[in-house]
């Protein structure tokens, strides 16, 4: 008997089909990786199983990247198993293969990326001899109900009416892979002329977010401080004292743009005090205007928004948000699916709302929800609303709510992000709060001339769904003393504040999500814009891995909630705006694709046409790069502080080198010069300041040797007869090696970090390293030392002093594997019977049958 084989995204759609399809096509029996029934095998990728890539002659291996090897362009593309998935995707292809399936249905998510990973899961399954002789039809869902699933599999769309969108799916990934792979590449050989590896990555969406951040971050830096005042003012009532504010109710809005200008700013000191002196201790008239308000509840979540309150709220990184939120989908099944760009849900989800209340409502460890939920059920309050079930509002997934099941043990970060869902579950079907908005101007008539003062109230009528968030969402309310109709206050007292304008605020996750989800704002093409309007830069699921990706590049570092662009970032756009390759940092790039992968999906646009344009897009990214001269790459550069170390001039920076510019700074100067990228590694200013002025720093780390390896070491400046000036050499603790072998070291001058847990004699930092004073000179007497720096993980004195005094560091969470060259997070530990300092892991998760504790694994530090 034929069999169709369902093949869903995620394993809890599986479960939801079978579910859904017992009813009326049998009972399923359970298998490892599958379910199946007379009629239906059920299984599930776990989201992408395979990558594509280029054949095998066309992959170059890094460290051989130059521009002999360049433009990559292959004539097709190959799969490849990504290795945590292999298990599941070979279970897939066996189905697949299997003579009684005859039929083969994509459940996948209603999607292009959905339907990508369906067509490369059956492509890799499809023998290169034969083909693969099957039925393909697409299950569309938009709701995961049973009932409309059941609706869905009678509605099965053909292969024929996919295949555009397949092409579409097709063309998104090998055009990212094309210009991420030519343009990484390109840039790199670029920028590694000179010797070394400098890995310089680019792409479609990671470089267009970088220039966002970089962009700010110039502002920031070209922003120059203006002075105003303010002039703020207490005036008593028969029922008590207020404050106001002058402004100037005939101010509009300049038409320069200039954002700084406002209605209650002065920008001369003289005015100002001029307004204080004319009202000081005089009578005013008050006018008031009192106007009901209403606010209704935010919408539902969706990845990105849940992502942008959570960094806001408690700091969580959009990484940390996405995964917690995939722990409370995957391992607690209490939030639906979070990885959605979706703030509605289905129509036929009423029930499924009211179900979910009913649960909030009876849970005993939902307390705190339990009355509100109640009473949204009690007071009919959900029903049919377009804000909230609206299927033109629902793409591949929908809105992030709680699930039927009642949380059990979770931790404190998943308890946080699961109270926010929760809560806004509950407040979206609660009526909107309901304020009394009061707006005073009290006039100071003196010498002919009327003084305006503008006080703001906002009273709480009907808290409506601010009752959910309880006292905090009402803290801020002001309460305006009452001034009876025709009533003459008195002014008591008048201030001046001076004040100085600010620059625009750097970035934080939350607000670069934002402007990523934004970003169509910023294209000025109609057509361009409306294409981004709903994706924007990357996808709710994506912009976490951009966002953690650009810091792990060192294009980005976190500075507290703020992410802060490096020297790196800047040279980047340098180089791509001066090689007029500016395509790549402007999100005008995302708008063109979307909007003719829209028309390819529409069946107005061939893939062959689309992929044409991208190769040439590319080649013409590669040949740029070749061709121009780095030493002329124009750019806003610095001028340093320092001077030159060997005749005292000025020293300038260029694309690739500080260079001395002598004394006056415009001529050719004493021919010093240093690399801005000593082995593949960007100086930021500060950091070569204080190189030319000490002569040396470090230890540094996120060097790459000449195959791309990374290394860390200290750079000093020293000084070579044969060239007669000064120049750069890296120092990998030889030195302090030498020092320390030859002759007594003098710790004099330092603070020691704490007790040797070997000798008890006291711990310095000495070159690289920290080690014990008796470890050095002609004859030490002890062996301990620890590095600075281990595996590319930076250990601060206060962690060296911990370990010390405790025996351990907190948990440190950048090591990088030198065999895998993954991260991985240890405490460093003193292991007093190997006599070291080792790695110490976390313990793992308890397993269901409660065993004896295992030691700590330990392993040698270095």
């Amino acid at each position: 008997m034929s069999k169709a084989l369902v093949i869903a995204e995620k394993p809890s759609v599986a479960q939801d089909i079978v579910r859904a399809l017992t009813p009326v096509a049998g009972k399923f029996d359970k298998h490892d990786e599958y379910f199946e029934n007379d009629r239906y095998v059920v299984t599930s990728a776990v989201g992408h199983l395979v990558e594509i890539k280029a054949p095998e002659e066309y992959d170059v291996k890094r460290g051989k990247w130059s521009f002999a090897h360049l433009p990559v362009i292959p004539p097709h593309f190959e799969l490849s198993p990504i290795d945590k998935s292999k298990g599941r995707l070979n279970a897939i292809v066996k189905l697949i293969r299997r003579k009684d399936v005859t039929e083969i249905i994509n459940a996948c998510d209603a999607g292009r990326e959905g339907e990508l990973i369906f067509r490369l899961i059956v492509q890799y399954a499809t023998p290169a001899k034969g083909g693969l002789d099957k039925t393909i039809k697409r299950l569309w869902l938009q709701s995961m109900t049973p009932e409309a699933i059941r609706e869905g599999f009678e509605r099965l769309r053909t292969d024929e009416q996919m295949q555009p969108l397949a092409e579409a799916a097709r063309c998104r990934s090998e055009a990212d892979w094309l210009v991420g792979i030519n343009g990484t590449r390109a840039m790199t050989a670029f920028n590694s002329r000179d010797g070394g590896f400098f890995l310089t990555t680019v792409g479609r969406v990671q470089t267009p977010t970088l220039s966002i951040v970089v962009e700010r971050e110039e502002k920031i830096r070209k922003f120059v401080a203006r002075d105003y005042w303010e002039v703020k003012a207490t005036f008593a009532a028969a029922a008590g004292v207020y404050e106001g504010k002058w402004f100037d109710p005939k101010w509009k809005k300049p038409a320069d743009g200039d954002a700084e200008q406002r209605a209650d700013r002065l920008w001369d000191a003289k005015t100002a005090e001029a307004i204080a002196a004319a009202v000081r201790g005089r009578d005013a008239s008050v006018t008031e205007e009192a106007k009901p308000s209403t606010q209704l509840s935010p919408l539902l979540y969706d990845l990105t928004s849940l992502q942008r309150e959570a960094n806001s709220r408690f700091g969580f990184s959009a990484k940390t948000t996405l995964a917690l939120a995939q722990a409370l989908y995957e391992k607690h099944k209490v939030l639906t699916y979070p990885r959605t760009d979706s703030r509605a849900l289905p129509e036929d989800y009423l029930g499924v709302a009211r179900k979910t209340l009913e649960m909030l409502a009876g849970d005993e460890g939902a307390r705190a929800y339990a009355p509100f939920a109640a009473k949204a059920l009690r007071d009919g309050y959900v029903k049919p609303n377009k804000r909230i079930f609206d299927n033109a509002k629902v793409s591949d997934h929908f809105a992030i709510i709680p699930t039927l099941q009642a949380p059990k043990n979770l931790s404190e970060p998943e308890q946080k992000l699961y109270d926010m869902v929760v809560k806004r579950f509950l407040a979206v079907f609660f009526p909107a709060a309901e304020y009394l908005v009061t707006t005073r101007v009290t006039t100071v008539a003196h010498a002919g001339r009327d003084y305006h003062f503008q006080t703001n109230g906002k009273v709480l009528v009907q808290p409506g769904w601010l009752a959910v968030y309880g006292k905090e969402a009402q803290e801020d309310d002001a309460t305006l003393v009452p001034v009876r109709p025709g009533e003459t206050v008195h002014n008591e007292d008048v201030t001046v504040h001076a004040l100085k304008t600010r620059p625009p605020a750097r970035y934080t996750e939350a607000t670069l999500l934002s402007a990523m989800e934004g970003a169509g704002k910023l294209v000025e093409d109609d057509e361009l814009r409306e294409a981004m309007q709903e994706k924007g830069l990357g996808t709710p699921a994506t912009r976490a891995a951009i966002i953690e990706g650009l810091i792990t590049e060192k294009y980005l570092v976190r500075e507290g909630r703020e992410l802060v662009p490096t020297a790196k970032a800047f040279q980047l756009m340098t180089l791509l705006r001066g090689l007029g390759v500016e395509d790549l940092t402007k999100p005008e790039l995302t708008g063109n694709w979307e909007y003719q992968l829209a028309q390819m999906e529409r069946g107005r646009l061939s893939r062959q046409a689309f992929m044409n344009e991208i190769a040439r897009m590319t080649e013409r990214i590669v040949q740029k790069a070749k061709e121009y001269d780095r030493d002329t790459i124009p750019g806003d550069y610095a001028t340093l502080e320092t001077p030159c170390p060997k005749c005292g001039g000025v020293v300038k920076e260029n694309y690739r080198r500080f260079t001395c510019t002598g004394r006056s700074g415009q001529d050719e100067g004493c021919g010093f010069s240093i690399s801005k990228i000593p082995g593949g590694r960007s100086f930021e200013l500060h950091e070569v300041e204080q190189f030319l002025r000490d002569r040396r720093i470090g230890p540094l780390e996120g060097f790459r040797s000449k195959a791309g390896w990374p290394f860390t070491a200290e750079l000093k400046l020293v000084w070579d007869d044969e060239i007669d000036n000064y120049k750069l050499e890296f120092d990998f603790g030889e030195d302090a090696k030498k020092e320390a072998e030859e002759g007594e070291v003098d710790f004099s001058a330092q603070e020691p970090l704490g007790h040797c847990p070997k000798c008890k004699g006291r711990v310095y930092e000495h070159g690289t390293s920290y080690v014990c004073e008796h470890s050095v000179g002609a004859h030490p007497t002890c062996d301990f030392k620890s590095g600075k720096i281990i595996l590319q993980q930076p250990i601060a004195r206060e962690q060296m002093t911990k370990l010390l005094k405790e025996g351990r560091t907190d948990l440190l969470e950048n090591f990088v594997s030198n065999k895998t060259r993954r991260k991985f997070k240890a405490f460093l530990a003193w292991d007093a019977k190997e006599g070291k300092v080792g790695f110490e892991f976390e313990p793992r998760a308890a397993k269901k049958v409660p065993a004896k504790k295992a030691p700590a694994r330990k392993a040698a530090a270095g």
